[in-house]
């Protein structure tokens, strides 16, 4: 999710490697850092905060040179700092590398460079990886690299320059995107096409598995083992408008279809074997998970319904009593909340100013505060006992889709790692849980594959006054968010409720034609949820299901039937969510609305 940016040609580099960088500044970052080879040493200048504190050290002390690699940083290890800034580089100086992603075993390689006589200045994981690619240097970077990545396991992309080979960067594709641009007598190098499409229109893409070799002249490619890859080069018709959006009209689009990736960044690191995982940063006391009893979450909007699907896991797993309170509720509440009780505050930006005071309040009578969270660094990462980040990167558009679904990947691995504390999960059954969460970026991408036929549904949507959502358990907490994505584009009134309240009241609002949606995916409370869509159906309802592939019952109830791939029940939200992002999303273009600024809304409400 950080900005890579690369450069070897005749020209100057610090000037194009800033340029770049500038053009990355969508994606969100933290801090910002550059390295210039100008043919005898490698110059570096970072700083945290935004490129203008970084374009000022430049203007004081620029560096020269035609060779270079820039940065800017959306934190993962470390808090935003100019010495956690990228890019790093062994203690000799000779190897400087900029990197993106998650190093799963960068802990226990640092343990083994700290006995080989490494010293590290950094909090990074991308630190490690300039100490062990000098660790098997010998002479030719591309070698050292590709001995150097066969012992970092992760999902990342690396870039790396030598003191010793001027002209020449090497990179390494293992997951996180990168890509080539070629130009006359020079080379560029991107996370992102944005950054060099002003300079030129031929990209490589770079694949998975491949390293690279980039000098002036142009580039060569080959796989991790050494087999050379002929790649087309690809023309690129987008404006630069269409390529920070990745060629999609909208960056909510292209968050929804981020989300596979997403999943795999939140995992990345955290499972241990086959049955457990290691949460970096929730460092509960010994023996505190086992005197719980309670456990508080409080959030706002869609951290709230991530809260509603995480109630549900947590008490049905653990066993422990849990509550979901609004922030903005239990802030004005006098809750009962004691110190054997652990408090969830669950926010994007860390900075949503309902969030923070719930979350002092309960930290205040002494309960324990696990953060969470997207963003390193931020107000309730800092005030937090433990903090769980989501990896999400950064969310453009103003209605949240990936981080929802990363928020709701933390809740399971917590489950997991609590489960595990109370003797709740026996191997199997974690081992159940955990090869779940492992297939989930492979089922994301089978809904996603799936997205023309939620827009032809959606065009249905247009002209509808009213929409209902429904479901029951999770069901109904994913119905909730998907209720809100749909008032919060299209701005069509919409309404989510249990399955089980509709006739208690809201029945009487159902006519002829009116849409009602329907999550229909828990086996414990089917049959009560079909009766639900046969009562609107009665009343002249338009009923749309969201189903397993392998339910050959949902066709026989609703009119239209969305599919979603066979999960074990209590991980559908990840998948059921997905839909009904999209359909929230294809009936707000119908509309012609504003889909990335939706009306009277912003991003992050840090305001009461």
């Amino acid at each position: 999710m950080c900005g890579i940016m690369g450069y070897v040609g005749p020209a100057e580099a610090a000037p194009i490697l800033i340029d770049g960088l500038q053009r990355l500044e969508y994606r969100g970052y933290d801090s910002a850092g550059i390295a210039v080879h100008d043919g005898s040493v490698v110059t570096i200048r970072k700083a945290e905060g935004k490129l203008e504190r970084l374009v000022a050290l430049l203007a004081e002390s620029p560096p020269s040179g035609s060779t270079g690699i820039g940065h800017t940083r959306w934190a993962t290890h470390g808090p935003p700092t100019d010495f956690n800034a990228h890019p790093h580089t062994d203690p000799a100086g000779d190897i400087a590398v900029v990197h993106n992603g998650i190093i799963e075993n960068f802990l226990a390689l640092r343990e083994e460079l700290g006995e080989k006589g490494s010293r590290f200045t950094s909090d990074t994981d991308t630190e490690i990886l300039a100490h062990l690619i000098a660790d098997e240097y010998e002479e030719d970077l591309l070698e050292a690299v590709r001995r150097a990545v066969r012992r970092a396991e992760g999902a990342y992309a690396l870039v790396a320059m030598s003191r010793k080979e001027p002209g020449r960067i090497v990179a390494v594709r293992m997951i996180s995107p990168l890509i080539i641009g070629l130009g006359e007598g020079e080379t560029f190098l991107a996370s992102d096409i944005p950054a060099i499409l002003h300079r030129t229109r031929r990209i490589l893409v770079i694949e998975n598995g491949e390293i690279v070799d980039i000098t002036a002249d142009g580039v060569r490619i080959e796989t991790l083992a050494g087999a050379p890859v002929a790649r087309e080069t690809l023309e690129i018709s987008w404006n630069a408008e269409q390529a920070e959006k990745g060629g999609y009209p909208h960056f909510m689009i292209k968050e929804i279809f981020e989300q596979p990736d997403v999943i795999t960044e939140t995992l990345s690191g955290r499972i241990r074997g086959s049955s457990d995982v290691a949460l970096e940063g929730v460092g509960f006391p010994e023996g505190f998970v086992a005197g719980l009893d309670k456990i508080w979450i409080t959030a706002c909007g869609t951290a709230y319904h991530a809260g509603l699907v995480g109630k549900e896991i947590f008490e049905r797993k653990l066993r422990i009593p849990v509550d979901v309170v609004y922030a903005h509720e239990l802030r004005y509440r006098d809750p009962i909340i004691r110190p054997n009780s652990l408090t969830i505050a669950i926010s994007q930006s860390g900075e949503t100013a309902d969030t923070l005071a719930a979350a002092e309040l309960a930290k205040g009578r002494g309960s324990r505060l696990l953060a969470i969270t997207n963003v390193v660094g931020s107000t309730l990462s800092r005030i937090s006992d433990d903090v769980l980040y989501t990896r999400a990167g950064p969310e453009i558009a103003v209605a949240s889709t990936k981080a929802y679904l990363a928020m709701l990947i933390g809740e399971y691995l917590l489950t997991v790692r609590m489960g595990r504390d109370l003797g709740r999960y026996t191997d199997a059954e974690s081992a159940e849980m955990i090869d779940g969460l492992r297939h989930l970026p492979q089922a994301a991408e089978e809904v996603l594959g799936r997205s023309e036929d939620i827009a032809r549904l959606a065009e249905g949507f247009a002209g509808a006054d009213d929409v209902y959502f429904l479901g029951r358990g999770v069901d109904y907490a994913v119905a909730m968010e998907g209720s809100l994505k749909m008032k919060e584009i299209s701005y069509i009134h919409s309404e989510a409720m249990p399955a089980g309240e509709l006739k208690h009241g809201t029945l009487a609002l159902v006519t002829r034609g009116t849409p009602v949606v329907t999550v229909l995916t828990q086996r414990y409370v089917y049959d009560k949820t079909v009766s639900a869509i046969m009562e609107v159906k009665a009343r002249g309802a338009h009923t749309i299901a969201v189903a397993y592939d392998d339910d050959g019952n949902a066709a026989k109830h609703a009119d239209e039937v969305v599919r979603i791939p066979r999960v074990p029940d209590s991980l559908s939200p990840v998948l059921s969510a997905i839909p009904l992002q999209l359909l929230a999303y294809y009936v707000a273009v119908a509309r012609g609305h504003d889909i990335d600024q939706p009306r009277n809304l912003a991003k992050s409400v840090t305001v009461e």
